[in-house]
Parts: structure tokens; sequence; C-alpha cells
């Protein structure tokens, strides 16, 4: 039985796959938006504090990934959560897509270099972090960053990454495992009983 429900997970991207994922990201694009006004109130509190909670912008990818668990559903998530963004006006424009790209991109890679077999805490907060490595690229090559010292570069990025690992890692996590507990992933794949196991335990 595993092994036919193993080539099931390895079979290509569905319609309801594709549905899920775009109306996942439907819902975290408007996240997204309004994450700008909560982000502004930390600015205040000390240099860089804004970045303790820029790590939602990458819940798009790691949540989509750890909920449907096929190759290109983080990417595909990230690029819609930032079209839908745009398309509320951010005011980063047509930028955005760039950094999704890359951003989502880099969630990706992560779980392919554990061939999309690891789904657990460690592996997301892994892939929320490259999300935030992914942003900083984008960063250098749009020149953000030119007017920063060494120092205060390695502080912002580092609590950008630690954001990142904790809130598109670990509340990624959190919400796969609660939406796991209720059954409504059985819609989207049959859950195993290694399924319940990762949700265990890192």
């Amino acid at each position: 039985m595993d092994h036919v429900l193993l080539a099931e997970k390895r079979k290509g991207l569905r319609l309801s796959d594709l549905l899920v994922t775009v109306l996942l990201s439907l819902v975290l694009g408007v996240v997204y938006h309004f994450w700008s006004s909560v982000y502004d109130l930390f600015k205040p509190l000390f240099f860089q504090a804004d970045e303790l909670v820029y790590g939602v912008w990458f819940l798009a990818p790691t949540l989509a990934m750890l909920l449907i668990r096929k190759p290109g559903v983080a990417i595909l998530a990230e690029v819609a959560a930032a079209h839908v963004e745009i398309l509320f006006g951010s005011e980063w424009g047509i930028q955005l897509v760039l950094y999704s790209i890359v951003q989502g991109l880099a969630a990706e890679l992560v779980f392919a270099v554990m061939r999309y077999r690891s789904f657990k805490m460690g592996t997301a907060a892994f892939a929320g972090a490259a999300a935030a490595l992914g942003s900083f690229a984008v960063d250098i090559y749009f020149g953000y960053v030119t007017d920063y010292t060494l120092g205060m570069m390695l502080f912002k990025y580092a609590l950008r990454i630690v954001s990142s690992a904790v809130l598109a890692g670990y509340l990624a996590f959190a919400l796969a495992k609660a939406l796991e507990a209720t059954g409504v992933t059985q819609l989207l794949r049959p859950v195993t009983k290694k399924d319940y196991e990762a949700l265990e335990h890192d």
C-alpha cells in the first residue's frame, strides 16, 4: 500500500493541486499586502526591528509545499501570492515578480535537495531561511544595500533569516499540522502513518 501512495506523491501536479495552491496564494497574497502595516509598526522599536516580522512574506512557498508536497509548488505559490499583492497595488510593483521567483525557487531548492521526502519542521525552517537569502540576492541586484556598512548588513539579514526560519518555517509547520489534524489535507493527498509521525517531531 505504501508504495502505491509513494507513486501517487511522485505524480505531477493535478488540477486540484493547482487550484489549492492558487487559492492558498490568494489568501496569503492578501496577507502579504496588509502585512506592510504590521511591518511598519516595528520600525520605531530599534534599528531594523521590522526585519523581525519579515518572514511572513515567505510563508506561501513553505506552507504550500508542506500541504501539497509536490515539485514546483513552492515557487508557484510564491509567484502567485506576489501577483495578488501586485493587484492590490503594492508599492514595489513589478519588482515583486523577480523577488517572488527567486524567493520561491530558493525555498523550492531546499525541498528538492531533500528529494521531496522531508517535510519536517527543520526542513521548513531551512526553506524559509533560503527564501530570505533569495531576497538578499535580489536586494543586491536592485542596489538596496549599497549604503549599508558590513555590520549593518549582517545584522539586518541575520534578523531576516531568523524571522524567516520562525515565521515561514515553524509557523508554516504549525499551520500545516493544524490542517492535518482536521483531515482537510485528505482532499489533497492520502495521509499515511509516516505523515503523522513527521508532524510529531523534527
